[in-house]
C-alpha cells in the first residue's frame, strides 16, 4: 500500500499509523536498483512481493514462449484473422488514449479497406496499426536510439501540430510538464539536454546490458513502458510509443502470444488505476513496484480477455458451422463473414476489405465474395468501377435454421 492509503486503514494494535507505515517501508528491503534515475536524484528500484512473483508466474504459464495457443491462433485457416482483430483493437484504442474521437467501426472499415484517413484521429489509428505490423518484424533486433525515434517517427506521423517534431527528440526550448485538464503539473520529465544519454541508457536496459542482477523479462518491459513514459522525450506521442516499446520487448523475448493481446484495452478499463501507479511510484522515494504490480494486473486482463475472445469465437463458428451444414463448400473466411454479416445487415465489402481481413491474394478473395453472391448470401454491385457486396436484409432467414 501507499502511503495515500495507509493512512486512511486502521493500523495493527499498539501501532500508530506512522509506525505501521516504518515497518511496511523497513518490509521492502532490500530492493533491486534500476540505472533509471530520478529527477530528484536517487534511482528507481522495486521489490518483490508474493503477489508479483504469483503474477508473474501466471504470466509465464498461460503467455509464455512454451506456451501452446489455442489452434485457432496457431492454425494457418484463422490465425491472420484474429492477427488483424488484435491490431485493429490495440491501434483504435491506444489512439483513443490519447484523444482520437472516431468509432470503432469506421476505424475497421477504413483499415480492412485500404481507405486515405479523413483526419487527425484516423490517422493516429493508422499509424499504431502500422507500427504494430512493424513491431514484428523487429523481433530478434537490438533496441537503439534510432530504432525507437522510428517508432515514434511511425506514430506521430501526420499527426503532430509541428510536423518536424516526429521522429526527434524535444529540443530544449519546449521542455514539458505531465499535467491535467485544469493545469495541475502531476510530473515534470528530465529536461532536455539529458534526453540523448538517458535515450541511451534506455537501450542498453532494453537489450539487457544493464544491472547486472536477473531482472524478470516481463518486468523488463514493464519498467521500458513505465522509462519511456517517465522521461517524456518527445513532444507528444510519448504514451503511444511506450506501449508500443513494451510490445517490442515482449515479443522479443519470446512471449509470442502478445501478437494477440491488447493491453491498451485493459489500461483504459482502469485508466484512474494506471495514472495513480505512475504518481505513487514517483511520490514514494522512487518504489516502481506500485507500477509493476498494476501492470502486471493489466497484462493478466488482457491475457484473460483473449482467452475469452477465442472461446466466444471458437463457439459462434461451430454454431455457425452446424447452421450451415446444409450450404456445400463454405471455407473458413466465408464464414467468418457471414457471422459478421448476420450482425450487420445493410454491411458493404469489397475484395481489398476481404482480403485485408484474411491475407489471402484479391483473386481468392474476389472468389469468395462471388461464391456467396451466386448463392444469396451477398447482394453484388457496383460503386463506381469497385466490386462491392452488400448484405441482405433477410440474410437471417436465407440461412438454413
Amino acid at each position: 500500500m501507499h502511503w495515500d492509503e495507509l493512512r486512511r486503514r486502521q493500523p495493527p494494535e499498539g501501532l500508530s499509523h506512522e509506525h505501521w507505515w516504518l515497518a511496511e517501508k523497513l518490509s521492502r528491503r532490500p530492493a533491486i536498483s534500476l540505472p533509471l534515475v530520478g529527477t530528484d536524484g536517487p534511482a528507481f528500484w522495486f521489490c518483490q512481493p508474493p503477489l508479483l512473483l504469483q503474477a508473474l508466474h501466471e504470466i509465464d504459464f498461460k503467455a509464455g514462449a512454451s506456451v501452446l495457443a489455442p489452434e485457432v491462433v496457431t492454425s494457418g485457416a484463422t490465425r491472420d484473422r484474429y492477427l488483424l482483430s488484435s491490431l485493429m483493437e490495440e491501434a483504435i484504442t491506444s489512439a483513443q488514449m490519447e484523444g482520437a474521437g472516431t468509432t470503432r467501426d469506421v476505424a475497421k472499415d477504413m483499415i480492412r479497406s485500404h481507405r486515405p484517413p479523413r483526419d487527425r484521429s484516423e490517422r493516429m489509428i493508422l499509424n499504431n496499426f502500422r507500427t504494430m505490423q512493424h513491431i514484428r518484424e523487429l523481433r530478434g533486433q537490438p533496441l537503439t536510439p534510432e530504432l525507437v525515434l522510428d517508432l515514434h517517427r511511425r506514430v506521430c506521423e501526420e499527426t503532430l501540430p509541428e510536423p518536424s517534431d516526429a521522429g526527434r527528440l524535444r529540443p530544449q526550448e519546449k521542455e514539458v510538464v505531465v499535467e491535467d485538464t485544469y493545469g495541475t503539473v502531476f510530473h515534470v520529465p528530465p529536461p532536455a539536454r539529458e534526453l540523448e544519454k538517458r535515450l541511451e541508457q534506455l537501450c542498453s536496459f532494453a537489450n539487457g546490458d544493464t544491472p547486472e542482477v536477473f531482472i524478470h523479462p516481463v518486468l523488463r518491459a514493464i519498467i521500458l513502458h513505465f522509462w519511456l513514459a517517465y522521461d517524456h522525450p518527445f513532444c507528444d506521442g510519448n504514451g503511444r510509443t511506450a506501449r508500443a516499446l513494451f510490445y517490442w520487448a515482449m515479443l522479443n523475448q519470446g512471449y509470442w502470444l502478445f501478437e494477440f493481446i491488447s493491453i491498451s484495452s485493459a489500461i483504459n478499463k482502469a485508466r484512474g488505476q494506471y495514472e495513480r501507479s505512475f504518481l505513487f511510484s514517483e511520490s514514494d522515494d522512487n518504489d516502481l513496484t506500485y507500477f509493476l504490480l498494476a501492470q502486471l494486473k493489466v497484462i493478466q486482463e488482457a491475457i484473460a480477455n483473449l482467452h475469452a475472445y477465442l472461446g466466444r469465437k471458437a463457439d459462434e463458428i461451430s454454431a455457425l458451422q452446424r447452421r450451415l451444414e446444409g450450404v456445400v463448400g463454405l471455407n473458413h473466411r466465408q464464414l467468418a463473414l457471414l457471422h459478421h454479416a448476420l450482425r450487420h445487415a445493410g454491411f458493404r465489402y469489397t475484395v481489398v476489405s476481404h482480403q485485408s481481413s484474411h491475407g489471402v491474394s484479391l483473386q481468392t478473395a474476389r472468389t469468395d465474395l462471388q461464391k456467396l453472391a451466386s448463392q444469396g448470401f451477398l447482394l453484388p454491385g457496383k460503386d463506381g468501377r469497385r466490386e462491392v457486396f452488400r448484405v441482405p436484409e433477410n440474410l437471417a432467414a436465407k440461412l438454413p435454421s
